[in-house]
């Protein structure tokens, strides 16, 4: 059975939307999504915010209750039973994140195993015949077929098969 690895930040879970609604909510100031390209999207918000954004993702409970991506649950549902899937978030740069996430997988995506969820420091380790993530670092070493999932960060990256949302990869996959 072919293997499909799934990034949570910005594939399924919506961490930058969460983020930017609070921003703009307690400081009434917009983002600017040009800026966010090369790699993080911290960059779109003020230069004197950005430590404090940062900061928050450090914050207990912040991946807890993020947004789920549009269709999101449904195609991952029908992969898993098509696939071998395995979510992998590298998730010990925030150790507060690791019960948050799981919890969140608990949640949303009730016929997965904790046998398929994989939180690591390096995505390096992971093998698999597919991987769909949105940052390019994890993907440049990927020995797979390799899939760049849209977000304001990475417009630029055109090295890798793109996918703009849940509907494309379910028709790669389904």
């Amino acid at each position: 059975m072919e293997r499909v690895l799934v990034d949570m930040d910005e594939v399924m879970a919506d961490p930058m939307g969460r983020m930017i609604a609070w921003y703009e909510s307690n400081y009434g100031r917009k983002v600017v999504y040009d800026k966010m390209e090369n790699g993080s999207w911290v960059k779109g918000f003020p230069e004197e915010h950005q430590v404090m954004v940062r900061q928050r993702l450090h914050e207990p409970g912040f991946f807890r209750d993020l947004p789920v991506m549009k269709d999101c649950q449904e195609v991952i549902e029908a992969i898993n039973k098509k696939y071998e899937l395995f979510i992998v978030s590298a998730a010990t740069e925030f150790p507060n994140s690791l019960k948050d996430k799981l919890e969140w997988l608990g949640d949303y995506f009730p016929f997965l195993s904790w046998r398929q969820v994989v939180l690591c420091g390096d995505k390096r380790l992971v093998t698999g015949d597919y991987m769909i993530d949105d940052h390019p670092r994890n993907l440049v070493h990927f020995k797979g077929k390799q899939y760049l999932y849209s977000a304001p960060h990475n417009m630029g990256v055109t090295e890798f098969h793109r996918v703009n949302d849940w509907k494309e990869v379910a028709e790669i996959f389904l």
